[in-house]
């Protein structure tokens, strides 16, 4: 397969999709809440920049992904959940985590190694 049959693929399309330091972290707090205020997933993901963050949830709004909702209430609220199909790609990234799990185990556990580290 050659350059531009790969860039049409449903492959890369999927991977573009989901590229990002923080789309997954995004998409694990959307899958485990119903919905989530900016303010709190801002809060909820350690080290991302409240512009870096907006940046990511508008290219996944516009990937369909996600549902932006604003509250007209003084101040106003912005809320976040995940659209139908931002839940169809649950299997998916299921999927990755059971192959990371067998095949990549010892990287996860370094993971979590480090984790248990850093909270003493």
């Amino acid at each position: 397969m050659n350059y531009t049959a790969f860039k049409h693929c449903g492959l890369n399309v999927a991977l573009e999709v989901l590229s990002g330091k923080w789309k997954p972290i995004i998409l694990f707090h959307l899958f485990h809440q119903q919905e989530i205020r900016f303010t709190d997933l801002w809060r909820n993901i350690p080290k991302v920049a409240k512009k870096v963050l907006l940046e990511h949830l508008k290219q996944m709004e516009a990937d369909g992904l996600i549902i932006r909702e604003e509250r007209q209430v003084f101040p106003p609220e912005v809320y976040y959940r995940i659209s139908e199909k931002g839940k169809a790609l649950g299997p998916a990234l299921a999927a990755l985590e059971s192959w990371a799990n067998e095949h990549a185990a010892a990287q996860v556990q370094e993971l979590k190694d480090k984790k248990r580290v850093a909270n003493g």
